[in-house]
């Protein structure tokens, strides 16, 4: 049970469900119930069902949509042996489904909402529900799966009365063959971007758990010679749009060198730009664990990365990247406790690696063989069937 489904991936958390599922198809009966529009109904063997949000809430609440979709697919789920959920937007879902069809329930935690509490600028009073409907999921739950240590940690200290015996970690993937160096440059000339002079990426959504106004700052301290790339997602609020704008127009002022990319990319484009990326850039404040840093690894990025969260178990650091510290804030915002010093530290890492591109391009080849070694699909499908086969 999921929110995001193929085609309709915007997040680490689809991509994990994703390629799950197209692992697992092929060792036990598989159906996906996902929100979204109809899709195509067969996913490499897995059966696909779709499920939009009731009409009769067209209006509501994003929290009191999602309920609602929910509650959609529970007849759907009869004479299944077991239910696995992911994210809060499908957690009631697999809760109220074991429950009424008496099966164990599996969630795998993908992030936490008292970790996300900006979340509230997002969702309002639906912040309260979405909080609601992940301590109760988590609570009841026969088994809980986290993607990191650093997740697992982050669940015992969010929900004291989950019991440390069912939560086990299994990290997320990466498919490297469909994640490897693409040579060509074509989609880097369309977007403006040089393929002959340095360039710091940065890829994913504009939440505040992405850090990126710190990631604009740390840039301000570049040389003009170094590009700054940013395919960058939709802000989740205005006022976080407004900030990123305007730090993005300041930047090109004093320092120019930015190309921005507002809107998803096809994986091909992606695959591109990270391949041709001097430096991947993940200043995240919050981060499970950072499937984006895998998939710039396995394109042979060297990572500069907050060493937070689930993160240092994807970068090795002084080995494929730099992770550079971070002291936060304990009160669920991430924030760091010297800001300055976060964005000085950032901009030393990316500086030091982008000055010497043959060290750089040392820490990438070695990303690839630690993507190819650690994070296959398959060895992360068997452990999650070991973890089905606990609660069975």
């Amino acid at each position: 049970m999921t929110k995001e489904f193929p085609p309709e991936i915007y997040g680490g958390a689809g991509v994990h469900v994703a390629e799950l599922s197209r692992v697992l198809a092929g060792q036990v009966n598989l159906r996906v119930h996902a929100f979204g529009a109809a899709r195509p109904e067969d996913y490499h063997g897995a059966s696909v069902l779709s499920y939009g949000v009731p009409e009769a809430l067209a209006g509501a609440n994003a929290a009191v949509q999602t309920l609602g979709t929910d509650l959609q697919m529970l007849d759907g789920i009869a004479g299944a042996d077991l239910v696995h959920s992911h994210t809060w937007y499908a957690n009631m879902a697999g809760h109220l489904a074991a429950l009424l069809h008496g099966i164990p329930h599996v969630l795998s935690a993908h992030s936490l909402e008292p970790l996300r509490p900006w979340k509230a600028e997002q969702l309002g009073g639906g912040y309260a529900l979405s909080s609601w409907v992940e301590k109760t999921s988590y609570d009841a739950a026969a088994a809980v799966i986290a993607v990191s240590a650093g997740m697992r940690a982050d669940i015992l200290r969010s929900y004291p009365d989950v019991d440390p015996g069912k939560v086990h970690v299994v990290h997320n993937g990466i498919d490297v063959s469909q994640w490897s160096r693409d040579e060509d440059d074509d989609v880097l000339r369309a977007h403006g971007i040089d393929p002959d002079r340095p360039s710091v990426v940065f890829v994913g959504r504009n939440t505040r758990q992405k850090g990126v106004p710190y990631l604009l700052r740390a840039a301000a301290h570049l040389s003009t010679d170094v590009q700054l790339v940013l395919c960058l997602g939709a802000a989740d609020t205005p006022e976080l749009a407004a900030e990123t704008e305007q730090l993005i127009s300041d930047l090109r002022r004093r320092r120019g060198s930015v190309v921005l990319i507002e809107r998803m990319l096809p994986r091909r484009e992606v695959v591109q730009i990270l391949s041709h990326a001097t430096v991947f850039a993940c200043p995240s404040i919050y981060e499970p664990l950072g499937i984006v840093n895998l998939e710039a690894m396995a394109c042979g990025a060297a990572v500069v990365a907050s060493a937070t969260g689930g993160i240092p178990e994807v970068v090795d650091d002084g080995v494929t990247g730099t992770l550079v510290p971070l002291e936060q804030v304990q009160d669920g915002t991430g924030t760091p406790l010297d800001p300055e010093r976060f964005v000085a530290d950032f901009a030393a890492a990316l500086t030091a690696l982008v000055e010497d591109p043959a060290r750089a391009s040392a820490m990438g080849a070695a990303g690839r063989r630690r993507a190819e070694q650690h994070f296959d699909w398959g060895t992360i499908a068997d452990a999650t069937l070991e973890v089905y086969r606990g609660v069975l």
